[in-house]
Protein backbone atom coordinates (compact mmCIF):
# COMPACT_ATOMS: atom_id res chain seq x y z
CA UNK A 1 0.00 0.00 0.00
CA UNK A 2 1.39 3.37 -1.00
CA UNK A 3 1.15 6.68 0.83
CA UNK A 4 0.82 7.49 4.49
CA UNK A 5 -1.83 8.77 6.88
CA UNK A 6 0.30 11.61 8.27
CA UNK A 7 -1.82 14.36 9.75
CA UNK A 8 -5.06 12.42 9.29
CA UNK A 9 -7.55 11.58 12.03
CA UNK A 10 -9.12 8.16 12.46
CA UNK A 11 -11.81 6.83 14.80
CA UNK A 12 -11.80 3.11 15.60
CA UNK A 13 -14.74 1.82 17.62
CA UNK A 14 -14.00 -1.36 19.52
CA UNK A 15 -10.38 -0.32 19.14
CA UNK A 16 -9.37 -1.75 22.51
CA UNK A 17 -8.91 -5.37 21.40
CA UNK A 18 -8.92 -7.83 18.52
CA UNK A 19 -9.42 -6.51 14.99
CA UNK A 20 -10.08 -2.99 16.23
CA UNK A 21 -6.85 -2.83 18.19
CA UNK A 22 -4.88 -4.18 15.23
CA UNK A 23 -6.38 -1.43 13.05
CA UNK A 24 -5.68 1.25 15.65
CA UNK A 25 -2.05 0.20 15.81
CA UNK A 26 -1.78 0.22 12.00
CA UNK A 27 -3.31 3.69 11.64
CA UNK A 28 -0.96 5.06 14.30
CA UNK A 29 2.10 3.37 12.76
CA UNK A 30 1.31 5.10 9.48
CA UNK A 31 0.99 8.54 10.97
CA UNK A 32 -2.68 8.99 11.83
CA UNK A 33 -3.97 10.52 15.03
CA UNK A 34 -6.17 7.80 16.49
CA UNK A 35 -9.29 7.92 18.63
CA UNK A 36 -10.11 4.61 20.28
CA UNK A 37 -13.75 4.32 21.31
CA UNK A 38 -14.87 1.35 23.39
CA UNK A 39 -16.72 0.41 26.55
CA UNK A 40 -13.82 -1.18 28.47
CA UNK A 41 -11.64 1.66 29.70
CA UNK A 42 -8.72 -0.42 31.03
CA UNK A 43 -8.08 -2.09 27.68
CA UNK A 44 -8.64 1.16 25.80
CA UNK A 45 -6.13 3.07 27.89
CA UNK A 46 -3.64 0.21 27.59
CA UNK A 47 -3.90 0.38 23.80
CA UNK A 48 -3.38 4.14 23.86
CA UNK A 49 -0.29 3.62 26.02
CA UNK A 50 1.09 1.08 23.51
CA UNK A 51 0.55 3.50 20.64
CA UNK A 52 2.20 6.37 22.48
CA UNK A 53 5.13 4.18 23.55
CA UNK A 54 5.72 3.41 19.87
CA UNK A 55 5.73 7.11 19.02
CA UNK A 56 2.13 7.46 17.89
CA UNK A 57 -0.67 9.79 18.92
CA UNK A 58 -3.93 8.45 20.36
CA UNK A 59 -6.66 9.10 22.89
CA UNK A 60 -9.33 6.89 24.42
CA UNK A 61 -12.99 7.88 24.71
CA UNK A 62 -15.21 5.51 26.64
CA UNK A 63 -18.22 4.91 24.42
CA UNK A 64 -21.19 2.60 24.14
CA UNK A 65 -22.04 2.85 20.44
CA UNK A 66 -25.66 1.90 21.09
CA UNK A 67 -26.16 5.18 22.98
CA UNK A 68 -26.60 8.22 20.73
CA UNK A 69 -25.44 10.78 23.30
CA UNK A 70 -22.20 8.87 23.86
CA UNK A 71 -21.51 8.55 20.13
CA UNK A 72 -22.13 12.25 19.59
CA UNK A 73 -19.82 13.09 22.50
CA UNK A 74 -17.11 10.79 21.16
CA UNK A 75 -17.11 12.42 17.73
CA UNK A 76 -17.19 15.87 19.34
CA UNK A 77 -14.17 14.95 21.49
CA UNK A 78 -12.35 13.78 18.37
CA UNK A 79 -12.87 17.10 16.63
CA UNK A 80 -12.01 19.12 19.75
CA UNK A 81 -8.76 17.18 20.17
CA UNK A 82 -7.56 16.78 16.59
CA UNK A 83 -9.49 19.38 14.59
CA UNK A 84 -11.51 17.10 12.32
CA UNK A 85 -12.10 13.59 11.06
CA UNK A 86 -10.86 11.75 7.97
CA UNK A 87 -11.40 8.02 8.58
CA UNK A 88 -13.57 5.74 10.66
CA UNK A 89 -13.53 2.01 11.26
CA UNK A 90 -16.85 1.15 12.87
CA UNK A 91 -15.83 -2.14 14.36
CA UNK A 92 -17.53 -2.36 17.77
CA UNK A 93 -19.76 -5.40 18.03
CA UNK A 94 -21.01 -8.24 20.15
CA UNK A 95 -21.78 -11.93 19.56
CA UNK A 96 -25.27 -13.29 19.12
CA UNK A 97 -27.90 -14.38 21.60
CA UNK A 98 -25.88 -17.38 22.78
CA UNK A 99 -25.43 -21.02 21.74
CA UNK A 100 -28.59 -23.05 21.57
CA UNK A 101 -30.92 -20.04 21.57
CA UNK A 102 -33.53 -20.41 18.88
CA UNK A 103 -35.44 -17.73 17.04
CA UNK A 104 -38.60 -18.83 18.86
CA UNK A 105 -37.32 -18.84 22.43
CA UNK A 106 -35.01 -15.80 22.31
CA UNK A 107 -36.07 -12.84 24.42
CA UNK A 108 -36.80 -9.43 22.97
CA UNK A 109 -34.10 -8.00 25.22
CA UNK A 110 -31.46 -10.37 23.85
CA UNK A 111 -32.44 -9.49 20.27
CA UNK A 112 -32.37 -5.76 20.99
CA UNK A 113 -28.91 -5.87 22.55
CA UNK A 114 -27.39 -7.48 19.46
CA UNK A 115 -29.15 -5.20 17.00
CA UNK A 116 -28.50 -2.07 19.05
CA UNK A 117 -24.74 -2.59 19.17
CA UNK A 118 -24.03 -4.29 15.84
CA UNK A 119 -26.41 -2.38 13.57
CA UNK A 120 -27.81 0.70 15.28
CA UNK A 121 -24.31 1.45 16.57
CA UNK A 122 -22.92 1.59 13.02
CA UNK A 123 -25.74 3.91 11.95
CA UNK A 124 -25.22 6.21 14.94
CA UNK A 125 -21.48 6.40 14.29
CA UNK A 126 -21.95 7.32 10.64
CA UNK A 127 -24.68 9.82 11.59
CA UNK A 128 -22.11 11.87 13.49
CA UNK A 129 -18.95 10.99 11.54
CA UNK A 130 -20.20 11.95 8.09
CA UNK A 131 -20.98 15.61 8.87
CA UNK A 132 -17.42 16.07 10.13
CA UNK A 133 -16.00 14.42 7.00
CA UNK A 134 -18.14 16.68 4.83
CA UNK A 135 -16.38 19.65 6.42
CA UNK A 136 -13.11 18.17 5.12
CA UNK A 137 -14.59 17.54 1.68
CA UNK A 138 -13.62 13.87 1.79
CA UNK A 139 -13.50 10.82 4.01
CA UNK A 140 -13.48 7.05 4.16
CA UNK A 141 -15.53 4.79 6.40
CA UNK A 142 -15.18 1.05 6.85
CA UNK A 143 -17.91 -0.82 8.70
CA UNK A 144 -17.21 -4.22 10.23
CA UNK A 145 -19.76 -6.76 9.05
CA UNK A 146 -18.90 -10.46 8.95
CA UNK A 147 -19.04 -13.51 6.74
CA UNK A 148 -22.34 -13.86 8.62
CA UNK A 149 -23.43 -10.77 6.71
CA UNK A 150 -23.07 -12.70 3.46
CA UNK A 151 -24.70 -16.00 4.36
CA UNK A 152 -26.96 -17.52 6.96
CA UNK A 153 -26.33 -19.50 10.13
CA UNK A 154 -28.38 -20.49 13.19
CA UNK A 155 -26.96 -17.45 15.03
CA UNK A 156 -29.96 -15.51 13.73
CA UNK A 157 -29.67 -12.19 15.59
CA UNK A 158 -25.99 -11.82 14.75
CA UNK A 159 -26.65 -12.78 11.13
CA UNK A 160 -29.50 -10.28 10.88
CA UNK A 161 -27.37 -7.51 12.36
CA UNK A 162 -24.43 -8.17 10.06
CA UNK A 163 -26.60 -8.43 6.93
CA UNK A 164 -28.00 -5.08 8.04
CA UNK A 165 -24.50 -3.59 8.21
CA UNK A 166 -23.88 -4.61 4.59
CA UNK A 167 -27.13 -3.01 3.44
CA UNK A 168 -26.53 0.13 5.48
CA UNK A 169 -23.02 0.40 4.05
CA UNK A 170 -24.24 0.18 0.46
CA UNK A 171 -26.94 2.77 1.08
CA UNK A 172 -24.52 5.21 2.74
CA UNK A 173 -22.04 4.72 -0.10
CA UNK A 174 -24.66 5.64 -2.68
CA UNK A 175 -25.92 8.65 -0.72
CA UNK A 176 -22.49 10.19 -0.15
CA UNK A 177 -20.39 9.08 -3.15
CA UNK A 178 -20.79 12.44 -4.92
CA UNK A 179 -19.58 14.22 -1.78
CA UNK A 180 -16.20 12.52 -1.68
CA UNK A 181 -17.02 10.08 1.10
CA UNK A 182 -16.43 6.39 0.48
CA UNK A 183 -18.17 3.77 2.61
CA UNK A 184 -17.23 0.09 2.51
CA UNK A 185 -17.56 -2.97 4.71
CA UNK A 186 -15.22 -5.80 5.62
CA UNK A 187 -16.65 -9.27 6.25
CA UNK A 188 -14.22 -11.27 8.38
CA UNK A 189 -14.54 -15.00 8.81
CA UNK A 190 -13.17 -16.85 11.82
CA UNK A 191 -10.43 -14.64 13.26
CA UNK A 192 -8.56 -15.27 16.51
CA UNK A 193 -9.85 -12.46 18.71
CA UNK A 194 -10.80 -12.25 22.40
CA UNK A 195 -14.46 -12.58 21.37
CA UNK A 196 -13.79 -15.85 19.51
CA UNK A 197 -11.15 -17.47 21.72
CA UNK A 198 -13.55 -18.72 24.46
CA UNK A 199 -15.54 -20.73 21.89
CA UNK A 200 -12.32 -22.27 20.56
CA UNK A 201 -11.55 -23.75 23.98
CA UNK A 202 -14.01 -26.52 23.07
CA UNK A 203 -11.83 -28.93 21.02
CA UNK A 204 -14.78 -30.31 19.07
CA UNK A 205 -16.00 -26.84 18.16
CA UNK A 206 -12.50 -25.67 17.19
CA UNK A 207 -12.03 -28.72 14.98
CA UNK A 208 -15.34 -28.00 13.28
CA UNK A 209 -14.33 -24.41 12.57
CA UNK A 210 -11.04 -25.50 11.03
CA UNK A 211 -12.78 -28.16 8.96
CA UNK A 212 -14.98 -25.59 7.26
CA UNK A 213 -12.13 -23.18 6.42
CA UNK A 214 -10.85 -23.77 2.85
CA UNK A 215 -7.52 -22.14 3.70
CA UNK A 216 -7.12 -24.47 6.67
CA UNK A 217 -6.60 -21.94 9.47
CA UNK A 218 -8.19 -19.03 11.29
CA UNK A 219 -7.41 -15.46 10.36
CA UNK A 220 -5.30 -12.97 12.28
CA UNK A 221 -6.60 -9.56 13.35
CA UNK A 222 -3.74 -7.92 11.46
CA UNK A 223 -4.96 -9.43 8.19
CA UNK A 224 -8.31 -7.72 8.54
CA UNK A 225 -6.65 -4.50 9.66
CA UNK A 226 -4.57 -4.38 6.48
CA UNK A 227 -7.73 -4.59 4.38
CA UNK A 228 -9.23 -1.73 6.40
CA UNK A 229 -6.12 0.35 5.79
CA UNK A 230 -6.29 -0.28 2.06
CA UNK A 231 -9.98 0.64 1.87
CA UNK A 232 -9.24 3.91 3.65
CA UNK A 233 -6.20 4.70 1.52
CA UNK A 234 -6.04 6.63 -1.73
CA UNK A 235 -5.17 3.34 -3.42
CA UNK A 236 -8.86 2.47 -3.03
CA UNK A 237 -10.12 5.83 -4.30
CA UNK A 238 -12.48 4.18 -6.82
CA UNK A 239 -13.86 1.66 -4.33
CA UNK A 240 -17.10 2.31 -2.48
CA UNK A 241 -20.16 0.31 -1.50
CA UNK A 242 -18.47 -3.09 -1.33
CA UNK A 243 -18.61 -5.84 1.28
CA UNK A 244 -15.16 -7.44 1.19
CA UNK A 245 -14.85 -11.02 2.49
CA UNK A 246 -11.69 -11.66 4.51
CA UNK A 247 -12.47 -15.22 5.43
CA UNK A 248 -9.99 -17.71 4.01
CA UNK A 249 -12.45 -18.63 1.26
CA UNK A 250 -15.31 -19.52 3.61
CA UNK A 251 -17.93 -17.48 1.75
CA UNK A 252 -16.84 -18.95 -1.60
CA UNK A 253 -18.24 -22.34 -0.66
CA UNK A 254 -17.26 -25.58 1.03
CA UNK A 255 -14.61 -28.00 -0.14
CA UNK A 256 -13.69 -31.44 1.20
CA UNK A 257 -10.75 -31.28 3.59
CA UNK A 258 -7.59 -32.65 2.08
CA UNK A 259 -5.71 -35.35 4.02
Amino acid sequence: MTGSFDGKVAIITGGNSGIGKAAAMRFAERGAQVVIAARRADEGNETVAEIRAAGGDAIFVQTDVSQEAQVEAMVRKTVETYGGLDYAFNNAGMPGTGPGTTLVDASEDAWNKVIDVNLKGVWLCMKYQIPEMLKRGAGAIVNDSSVAGLQGSPNFAYVASKHGVVGLTKSAALIHAHQGIRVNAVCPGWVRTPMVEPALEDPEFAAGVLAMEPIGRLGRPEEVAEAVMWLCSDDASFVTGIAMPIDGGLSAGRIPRRP
